[in-house]
């Protein structure tokens, strides 16, 4: 089949372009649904990112017995056993499909011996005899430097793109390209689709990231997507953008009462329904308990209600509850889940595509990120996180989900300027000192849309939860 580039039909109305699925659900809704078929695409990066092995499960997902098969062919980067004993500690392997589905094969020693210019009689060789649907190629770029000038690779590539083309084959070259390449390296000028994984040193961890740079004829997300790789291949988080309907006037209509003897009051009736809370104070000035109180009021009322934490584990939030009267068992069974992620391995992609799914999985009416310090501290671009907060608290308007955000800061007045552009509401929690006795305060800052009470007011931790004075 041959759909052309114009995404017309015959008629004159639009046809989408059919789609060659990756076996990543993620990476397929960057790519509009996948990767055009019939085209061809470069996957580069740095050794290491996970180039081949975004290739390869593409070729499991993509293996038919009954049909056409894939060719998977090696250049002079890695030996084609190597590449197989290594293939075969993923999940997605199948020997199975090896027997005829997906062909390895290697033509680096044809390479070596006689250069580029046996690459197309050979490529036509194959696909005369095994007209295969895909065809990967792994590493084009070593064949590039085995070029003895740009004109030859341009003619090279020429009928490359033409043989490909008539037997409507989706090619895919895999290449240790860097972006300052793609204006002078000719085989990008023939690409239709390119994908660039990186990887962002930090410390004793990695960070990796996609990025689409191109995909002829489809509309596709741009911008980094985080990944990593595991036993089944990349499991990719993709950008959060904001939605795209507005927030419903009939549930912002709605209040959220918090079970805080007091608070209500302040906040004239409680929280309005699918707001975020950012709650900003030092430690021990009570965060964890008022946000714990809030979603136990929500789980009182049949809500379904998720606390998601980097600090604190399970067991100790446990004893928190506890702590406040009730008995953790219950509350789960009645509809309180946790979250924990350990601040040492947080990567700030996977936690708020992870609080994403869950939204948009399940029925969450309340929900606690505690606390936006540590995603903070664990981001190493700012304004990202900003970006991902914001349409993240979108998303929860849109869903009626309403939000508490603690953040603990000694210089709230600094927090609460950065902060204010993001949150509905703000309030700031403090420790004082009157007449030789410690107290904590309260006070209602922000509250979008609510006429609220600005006094700062004593707030008291008792075996029966937190009361406001």
């Amino acid at each position: 089949m041959n759909n052309g580039n114009n995404g017309h039909g015959a008629d004159g109305g639009r046809r989408e372009l059919e789609r060659l699925r990756t076996g990543n659900p993620e990476l397929d809704s960057i790519l509009g649904g996948g990767f055009p078929v019939n085209s061809i695409n470069i996957l580069m990066g740095e050794p290491g990112s996970g180039k081949t092995i975004l290739a390869e499960r593409l070729m499991f997902a993509n293996a038919d017995e009954n049909g056409r098969p894939i060719l998977f062919l090696t250049t002079l980067s890695e030996p084609l056993d190597k590449v197989v004993r290594y293939l075969q500690q993923f999940s997605f392997f199948d020997g199975a499909k090896l027997a005829g589905s997906i062909v390895y094969d290697s033509i680096g020693e044809e390479l070596a011996e006689q250069g580029v210019a046996m690459l197309v009689p050979r490529l036509k060789e194959l696909i005369k005899e095994q007209r295969p649907k895909i065809i990967v190629i792994d590493s084009f770029k070593a064949i590039h430097d085995l070029s003895t000038s740009v004109p030859e690779m341009r003619r090279m590539l020429y009928e490359v793109a033409g043989l490909l083309t008539a037997y409507e084959t989706t090619a895919f070259f895999i290449g240790e390209y860097s972006t300052d390449q793609i204006a002078v390296y000719p085989e990008f000028a023939v690409a239709d689709g390119m994908v660039e994984l990186a990887r962002n040193k930090l410390g004793t961890r990695d960070e990796r990231f996609l990025r689409v740079l191109k995909l002829r004829g489809s509309g596709y997300l741009e911008g980094l997507h985080a990944f990593r790789l595991t036993s089944n291949g990349l499991e990719v988080f993709p950008r959060l953008v904001s939605p795209d309907a507005p927030p419903s006037y009939d549930i912002l209509a709605e209040r959220v009462p918090t079970g805080i003897s007091g608070l209500d009051e302040m906040l004239g009736g409680g929280f309005v329904r699918g707001r975020s809370t950012f709650m900003l104070g030092p430690t021990g000035s009570g965060k964890t308990t008022l946000s714990l109180q809030f979603v136990l009021e929500g789980v009182r009322r049949g809500e379904q209600c998720m606390y998601v934490s980097f600090e604190e584990n399970p067991s100790q939030l446990d004893s928190q509850i506890q702590a406040l009267g009730v008995d953790p068992a219950e509350a789960r069974r009645n509809g309180l889940s946790f979250l924990y992620v350990s601040p040492v391995e947080l990567q700030i992609d996977s936690i708020i595509a992870t609080i994403f799914r869950t939204i948009q999985s399940g029925d969450v009416r309340r929900l606690i990120v505690d606390a936006v310090g540590d995603l903070l501290a664990a981001a190493n671009n700012a304004q990202r996180l900003h970006g991902y907060l914001y349409a993240l608290q979108q998303h929860f308007a849109v869903r009626g989900v309403t939000s508490i955000f603690p953040y603990e800061t000694a210089d709230a007045g600094d927090v609460e300027t950065r902060l204010s552009p993001l949150a509905d509401n703000i309030m700031l929690l403090g420790l004082r000192m009157n007449a030789g006795r410690g107290q904590r305060t309260i006070r209602v800052v922000k509250a979008r849309g609510i006429g609220h009470d600005l006094d700062q007011r004593e707030l008291r931790i008792t075996g029966q939860g937190v009361k406001v004075e």
